[in-house]
């Protein structure tokens, strides 16, 4: 019960009428088969159309492996004649996108040898998955350069048919060999690109527009390059645009002088980060003083202990070090809140073990850490044995200094 494709006769058809043939609930809809449809089903990297059949919403479009019929899910029952119609934007949409990718992927075969491993068709971008080590972005503007040329020549987009996979080898420069058993369906772009391909194209060209390759990276053992053609394209530069400009009015430039400006603010950024970073040096080195000036004093040693609310974890620990780096000082610093920290760091000339004195308070706080034998540092789950996690890593500190002396 194969149904007639009407998409394959004319790819620009958006109403049809069909008469339907079955009607069997399926999940939260039906599943309807017709004698003929211009929806065109989800395969070869394609998505699906939607739109409206016989005033009911066309929610998904599959084909049927074993029987061929192609499988509308829509929102309610259907019988007789219908009227279908397509949501255009969607199928041209899916139509540049598709027509681009066939053109992309022969222009990285014509130009650096990069077979096409698959693709995919998102609802914001498609990708390519090709057989490259590297990708440059000289080769990539190549690319674009050459595939942009071919969109203004406006070539045609043809469809030929050819009776059996070897026929269609045979008869034309595939890119690939066909992937099915019977008819092979061949779209030429323009005498530069053959492909046996079931999907929707643009009628030429110059129709795509413009084709945009917005980034690459490592896929698997090749490159994975994404790209925009068509309506994508042109709003994706119409955004871009529109940014630079607010950008330029904001600081009051002209758009070709943003450059410059972004990277005077860049160097002016790092510069006042250095600052920044060495005044802030200056006022924990101050504070570690004051700290330190009223330790309590064990056995020798300045023992500083702490405790913090809603102040940075790593400004506290950075804390805990510059008191550590005074000659025979401990800091047993903690933070309060809803995940309590603890911090201790001791200075080199003193002998204990700070991983260990932490790894026996940890559980009075439900928590987890570690840390060598100069600095540690953990965090919990119960912020009320928070100071009694202090008192005790105080009291391990003590017994160990104690011991030391012995």
């Amino acid at each position: 019960m194969q149904t007639l494709r009407l998409y394959h006769q004319d790819a620009y058809l958006k109403t049809f009428t069909a008469r339907v043939l079955t009607c069997r609930p399926a999940g939260d809809g039906y599943e309807v088969i017709l004698d003929q449809t211009a929806f065109y089903p989800t395969g070869g990297g394609q998505p699906h159309d939607t739109g409206w059949l016989g005033g009911r919403r066309v929610l998904e479009v599959v084909e049927d492996p074993d029987t061929g019929a192609i499988l509308h899910r829509v929102d309610g029952p259907l019988a007789g004649e219908v009227t279908g119609e397509i949501d255009w934007n969607r199928r041209l949409d899916h139509m540049e996108q598709h027509t681009a990718q066939h053109l992309l992927s022969q222009v990285f075969a014509v130009l650096f040898q990069a077979e096409t491993i698959s693709f995919h068709l998102g609802s914001e971008a498609t990708t390519i998955d090709l057989d490259l080590q590297a990708l440059s972005p000289d080769q990539v503007e190549a690319a674009e350069a050459l595939a942009n040329q071919i969109v203004r020549e406006d070539r045609p987009v043809r469809v030929h048919w050819a009776e059996t996979p070897e026929t269609a080898m045979a008869r034309f420069p595939l890119r690939k060999p066909p992937a099915v058993a019977g008819p092979v369906r061949v779209v030429e772009i323009g005498d530069f690109d053959f492909s046996a391909c079931g999907g929707t194209h643009v009628a030429s060209t110059g129709r795509l527009g413009l084709i945009k390759v917005k980034a690459w990276e490592r896929y698997k053992k090749g490159i994975r390059l994404t790209f925009l053609a068509g309506g994508r394209a042109l709003r994706d530069y119409q955004r871009l645009d529109r940014m630079t400009r607010d950008l330029a009015r904001s600081l009051s430039l002209g758009v070709p002088d943003l450059p410059g400006a972004v990277e005077k603010l860049r160097e002016e950024t790092l510069r006042l980060r250095r600052q920044l970073r060495d005044a802030q040096e200056q006022l924990l080195e101050v504070e570690a003083r004051e700290l330190l000036a009223g330790a309590r004093v064990v056995a020798g040693v300045r023992v500083v202990t702490q405790t913090f609310g809603g102040r940075p974890g790593e400004e506290v620990r950075a804390l805990a070090a510059k008191v550590a780096a005074h000659p025979r000082a401990v800091a047993l610093f903690g933070t309060r809140g809803a995940l309590p920290q603890l911090f201790f760091a001791r200075s080199t000339d003193v002998r204990l073990d700070m991983g260990a004195i932490l790894r026996q308070v940890l559980p009075v706080i439900a928590g987890k850490g570690g840390g060598s034998p100069l600095s540690a540092q953990g965090a919990g789950s119960r912020p009320e044995g928070l100071a009694t996690a202090l008192d005790l890593a105080l009291a391990r500190v003590a017994e160990g200094l104690q011991a030391s002396q012995v």
